[in-house]
């Protein structure tokens, strides 16, 4: 198996893009977020989500792939929190399960790092019961800072905000 990181560059890459996006929810948030809203999350809805992230320059996403397969993503760009101006942030991460365990996503965080190397800061949310996500984050180098808020997934859930400063 040769993993490589790259830009997504056609169409099948940001369908694929999409198609990991909607696997991972599944394979992540059953049991963590309200079931009614998970099935909402469709292949054709994530795979439209990913197309549209394509057209907006702000946004950058990088694709993991196993010779033409798509096996995981990361979506970065400019913090949205208020509280941490002139940060960056990671949106999303996600590897296909059957490819958990193979530095994947280490990886795409350290490519994702190395694109928003202009930020002293960067910033991602996890569900507070994502503690698979939450561990990966602190080996990473994130750290909670008591920074928390509900996010309704149908139902609302608990995420913490981590940070991860540079020096």
């Amino acid at each position: 198996m040769a993993i490589t990181i790259s830009v997504p560059a056609t169409k099948a890459d940001f369908d694929g893009f999409g198609y990991v996006l909607w696997k991972s929810w599944h394979e992540t948030y059953t049991g963590l977020i309200d079931p009614d809203y998970l099935a909402g999350i469709t292949l054709e809805r994530a795979q439209a989500a990913a197309n549209r992230t394509n057209t907006n320059p702000e946004l950058g996403q990088l694709i993991a792939k196993d010779g033409e397969r798509v096996v995981g993503i990361v979506g970065f760009g400019p913090c949205r929190d208020s509280d941490l101006p002139g940060a960056g942030e990671v949106y999303a991460i996600y590897v296909l399960a059957e490819y958990h365990n193979q530095k994947i996503g280490y990886a795409l965080m350290q490519a994702a790092s190395e694109r928003l190397e202009s930020y002293d800061t960067i910033a991602v949310w996890a569900l507070r019961e994502n503690t698979r996500a939450l561990r990966f984050y602190e080996r990473f180098g994130f750290r909670y800072e008591g920074t928390e808020r509900e996010l309704v997934l149908g139902k609302p859930v608990p995420e913490r905000r981590m940070v991860y400063r540079r020096g």
